[in-house]
């Protein structure tokens, strides 16, 4: 079915936009306006966020579904789809793009902070390939949840602006019902846009997108004797940081492409995600990652792969002589590792209620968590029960009842005890403590796809608010919800995620 154009710019006071990636050459983008849809309505605005990025509520609240649809286009946006291009699977595929989004434009929030507007599923791009650029509701309502959980639980995340359906299907397998999510972004540069220039040999193009990612995102580094390694340095140190605190949370990507890292260090692209539920390092619930190169406790390795694929882009900036930009870049890559392991092992020193550092934490904290995946123990409420225990010493009966043979975990218990007993803490500051960083709420997979199905086949959406709401709380002991921290039963298990293309 033919739609009519879109109609001109609305005069909304809702947005005040300041485009800049739009200021950048030809070459780095496609503008291209969203495809109107039939009857859009609002599902969700995030009215929250929508005050921390300076933006009319009321407003929006009135004309969202218009606008977030991109039935009208707010004035002083300059829509365009962002060229990239990317490993996927391992695999270069020298043009991706965005192919089901378009960047409405940029605003400066509250707090200074340059952020972007996108629209997720607003139509076909000159990316979109044989696409149709639609998204269909479930993947949807999927990044809306996953998303604002990563930010309730402190964790550097792009976030969910709102969500609308289209009123009109998408063909997938199945006939869907369309929706579209607005993503706020500090960029969505990504390790696969440098990719897009460096592999056409578009070396003025590489520093240009360089000049701006510095300016943009790190700033300190442009009075380096090096700024371009320093740029990729502060990168790298973001991406650990980033993939540590993911583990923290049992945080599964499932496609970490490098079209999929941003160089901002946010988790983008929620598309096959999920939580664990049992401990399993070797999981993977993607149903694309065939292989399981994508698996819980092999994303620190992709991490760094994915910056080894960045450096490549990069070298001819670090140093005029190639051996020379060849060695800082090798060296400045093999810090990684130390600074993914120092921000994982402190965060778990956290997570089971350590202040100080001993030579044999790591030797602790590895002890619970081959006992766990043993016991097939559940990841979130292993660690939630603990922090219980370090409060009141009979919790740990709960705590125990997580493991296939409660008496295996009691040497561990004493080795924690003694541990813990060599720090002068109050036991209740440190439960308190405890708590703080290990989450009584995740957005359990069956919750998610409960939630989902509800939506989908009976357009209710009670399941997808209540998650939203329970989830944003992650660190709260909140009576009535004691429901939505219990794992799934047998039958209600998700084995498998899919992307939703």
């Amino acid at each position: 079915m033919n739609y009519a154009p879109p109609s001109p710019p609305a005069n909304l006071e809702a947005f005040s936009f300041d485009n800049s990636y739009a200021r950048l050459p030809q070459q780095f983008f496609a503008r291209v306006a969203p495809t109107p849809v039939a009857e859009p309505w609002l599902i969700k605005l995030n009215r929250q966020l929508a005050g921390e990025l300076g933006l009319d509520v009321e407003t929006l609240e009135r004309e969202g579904a218009q606008i977030f649809s991109g039935n009208r286009v707010p004035e002083g946006a300059d829509p365009l789809a962002m060229a990239y291009a990317g490993h996927q699977f391992g695999t270069f595929v020298p043009q991706l793009g965005d192919g089901r989004a378009i960047l409405l434009g940029e605003v400066i929030d509250r707090s200074g902070q340059r952020r972007d507007i996108q629209l997720k599923g607003p139509g076909q791009t000159p990316f979109s390939r044989r696409g149709d650029g639609r998204a269909a509701l479930g993947p949807v309502l999927r990044e809306y949840i996953v998303s604002e959980a990563m930010f309730a639980l402190g964790i550097p995340t792009t976030r969910a602006l709102a969500a609308v359906v289209t009123g009109q299907p998408v063909y997938r397998e199945q006939i869907l019902p369309g929706a579209i999510v607005t993503r706020v972004a500090a960029s969505h540069m990504r390790v696969g846009t440098f990719q897009f220039f460096a592999a056409r040999g578009d070396m003025a193009s590489v520093k240009a997108l360089a000049d701006y990612a510095i300016e943009r995102h790190y700033p300190e580094v442009k009075d380096e004797a090096r700024p371009y390694l320093a740029f990729y340095k502060a990168v790298t140190a973001r991406q650990a940081e980033l993939i540590a605190r993911w583990l923290h949370v049992g945080f599964i990507h499932g496609v970490m492409n490098t079209d999929n890292m941003t160089i901002s260090g946010e988790t983008i692209d929620f598309g096959p995600c999920a939580f664990l539920d049992v401990y399993d390092p070797k999981k993977v619930f993607s149903s694309i990652d065939q292989f399981g190169r994508y698996a819980y406790a092999s994303q620190p390795g992709i991490g760094q792969w994915n910056l080894a694929r960045l450096a490549e882009t990069l070298v001819p900036l670090f140093d005029e002589d190639e051996g020379t930009a060849v060695e800082l870049a090798n060296d400045a890559l093999g810090e990684y590792g130390a600074i993914f392991q120092r921000h994982w092992l402190n965060g778990m020193r956290a997570k089971i209620g350590l202040v100080t550092s001993e030579d044999g934490d790591l030797d602790l904290v590895q002890a619970l968590l081959t006992a766990m995946h043993q016991s097939e123990a559940d990841f979130t409420l292993t660690f939630r029960r603990l922090s219980d225990s370090a409060g009141e010493p009979t919790a740990e009966t709960a705590f125990k009842a997580l493991f296939a043979s409660p008496e295996a975990i009691d040497p561990w218990l004493r080795d924690w005890r003694a541990r813990l007993s060599r720090e002068d803490k109050d036991p209740a500051a440190r439960a308190t403590a405890m708590k703080a960083v290990n989450p009584a709420y995740i957005p359990r997979n069956h919750r998610i796809e409960q939630a989902i199905a509800a939506a989908t086949e009976d357009a209710d959406f009670s399941l997808f608010e209540a998650l939203v709401d329970v989830t944003a709380r992650p660190y709260d002991d909140q009576p009535g919800f004691s429901a939505y921290q219990a794992p799934p039963e047998p039958e209600e298990e998700v084995q498998r995620t899919f992307c939703g293309t």
